[in-house]
């Protein structure tokens, strides 16, 4: 199987809030509609579409994870230091996210912190 491109979609409640959000924090935003709100990540302009919740379930064939019950998944954003780590803790939290843990060590030479955005979808901030 050949694939063209990859990106995922995320079930939200609150698309201005969730536009709000990704754009505190600096990411590129892809466009939106009455359904939607979209953004590039990283380097490579990975694509993640924020679905309202009863938009995306019809297509999913199946029920979307609560996110106060468990992950669907999480997602890794690289950093280029511990500082950019711990800014990037400052910023999330004051953009309204939540640091589900706080930046720290993890074995020798691996830095980062875990959050959730505004619907509970988690991304860990990790430096190495």
């Amino acid at each position: 199987m050949k694939t063209k491109k990859i990106w995922a979609n995320f079930g939200v409640q609150d698309l201005p809030r969730t536009t709000a959000f990704y754009q505190q924090l600096g990411f590129k935003h892809n466009g939106a509609s009455d359904q939607l709100t979209s953004f590039f990540f990283g380097e490579d302009s990975f694509i993640i579409h924020f679905f309202l919740k009863d938009a995306l379930g019809p297509g999913m064939k199946g029920p979307i994870t609560d996110t106060k019950e468990g992950n669907e998944i999480i997602f890794t954003l690289s950093a280029d230091s511990k500082e950019e780590v711990d800014a990037w803790a400052k910023e999330v939290q004051e953009a309204g996210g939540t640091i589900v843990s706080r930046p720290e060590e993890f074995g020798k030479g691996y830095y980062g912190f875990v959050f959730a955005d505004p619907d509970g979808h988690r991304f860990n901030v990790f430096y190495m």
